[in-house]
This record gives C-alpha cells, sequence and structure tokens, in this order.
C-alpha cells in the first residue's frame, strides 16, 4: 500500500533544547476537545444495549487494557537525550506502524508487542494489541468518556499518587476509523512524575494502545520542544489494516 514507508526507514533529526519553556496545554495540530475537571462519580454516558452485547470485554477490563502499557513504563532512572532522530518501525504481523526514537533500545516485555526504551527505560514507548468484538471505539464511548474511564483507573492504581488530564483529540487513522490521543500527567511511587501520551484504535476486531511515558520533574520539567518530538510519536501511531 502506497501510505506504508519503504524498507529503508525515513529519518528525521529534532534538536531538543536544553532550556525550559512553558507547556502550552493543547495538541498542534489536532481539533482540541477542552476539558473541565473530571469528576469521578460514576455518572459517565453508557453505551447503548445493543452495544454492550458485542463488547467481549467489561468497561472495567477495557480501562486496564488502557493502562496496561503505562505499567510498563515506571522506572525511577532519568536519562537525558539531546538530540533525537526518528524513524519508522512497522509491525507487519500485528498490524501498527509508529515513529520513534532510532537510539531506543527494542526490549521484550511479558504482554507488550513493541517495547522501546532510553537507557534504563525511564523514558519509553510500548504497544499492546488485544483481541475485542468491536469494530470501531465508537462503540465503547466518546473520547471523553474513555478519557475519564483512563484517568479514574490510573488513580485507583496503588502506586498513583496524582494523576490529571490535560488533553483529548480524535482523529481518524488511514482507513478512516476513529483514534484517540490522551495527555496526562501522573506521579507515582514507582516512577516519579511522568507526562503520558497516549493513543487508542480499534481496527479488524483488535484494540490498539500506544504508551508514551517520559519524565517531567520540577527540576527537570518537559520542554517544549521535546514535547512537540512526542506528539510527532503520537500523530504518527497507525494500523496498518
Amino acid at each position: 500500500m502506497d501510505w506504508l514507508p519503504s524498507k529503508a526507514p525515513a529519518t528525521v533529526s529534532v534538536g531538543i533544547a536544553s532550556t525550559s519553556a512553558p507547556l502550552p496545554f493543547s495538541f498542534s495540530h489536532l481539533p482540541r476537545l477542552k476539558l473541565p475537571h473530571i469528576l469521578l462519580n460514576g455518572n459517565s454516558p453508557t453505551v447503548k444495549e445493543e452495544v454492550k452485547a458485542s463488547i467481549r470485554i467489561s468497561r472495567r477490563s477495557f480501562a486496564f487494557l488502557l493502562l496496561f502499557p503505562a505499567s510498563i513504563a515506571f522506572s525511577p532512572s532519568l536519562s537525558a537525550v539531546p538530540l533525537l532522530t526518528l524513524e519508522r518501525y512497522t509491525d507487519e504481523v500485528e498490524g501498527f506502524t509508529l515513529l520513534k526514537p532510532s537510539t531506543w533500545a527494542k526490549m521484550e516485555k511479558a504482554g507488550a508487542k513493541a517495547l522501546f526504551e532510553e537507557g534504563k527505560g525511564a523514558n519509553n514507548i510500548g504497544v499492546v494489541v488485544n483481541p475485542v468484538r468491536l469494530s470501531s471505539l465508537k462503540e465503547f464511548g466518546t473520547p471523553e468518556f474513555v478519557a475519564e474511564k483512563l484517568i479514574q483507573a490510573e488513580r485507583r492504581k496503588e502506586s498513583t499518587k496524582y494523576a490529571e488530564l490535560i488533553t483529548v483529540a480524535e482523529r481518524l487513522d488511514h482507513g478512516g476509523r476513529p483514534l484517540y490521543e490522551f495527555e496526562y500527567t501522573v506521579d507515582s511511587t514507582r516512577g516519579g512524575m511522568k507526562r503520558i501520551f497516549s493513543a487508542a484504535l480499534v481496527a479488524s476486531n483488535k484494540l490498539y494502545l500506544l504508551n508514551i511515558a517520559y519524565t517531567d520533574r520540577p527540576e527537570s520539567p518537559l520542554d517544549s520542544d521535546t514535547r512537540t518530538v512526542l506528539e510527532q510519536i503520537l500523530h504518527s501511531f497507525d494500523s496498518t489494516v
């Protein structure tokens, strides 16, 4: 298919500034959905009964699946990278593609279809794929509803001290299917303060989940240039089916 990358991976060199800059709290390339502070009171919209019957996993299980990539991400170490070169990674068997830093090592982890780590793993990218009886992510709920479930599940984790949603966005994959994107912050006893970029997509009865975790501490905050690179990785995530 002509939209797929060639066998020789394309690379993009992106400089990472050493100085900090104010964080923009919106995606720079996608339609924004400004959200109020989410009150997790259980009053979320429900899925229609006829759709419920077609879902093999419960909403709680779905929220766990959304969180699973983040669970492989936490590590207390930190490694600074002055320059990132992005290259295309494609898994033809599982049917997904994304950009990744060329210097990040590919690791093996149970449940992860792809895991790339920088240094000792403080910063990483993970992808998981699970079968579902959904033909579209819309059958589970709106982007805001899924974001609420994601943050609710994150806050329920024993290791989580703080979790706050920043942005939600929706776009279409190459096949015209809805793909949800989320950005949030989390402070965990396992990995400290992190900025998380996540994406969820349903294609060919598979749930594809991308998770990007990057250290974002007060003494070393995520700068605007690095954030732009992480957004570029997020927006590159797509299915190949």
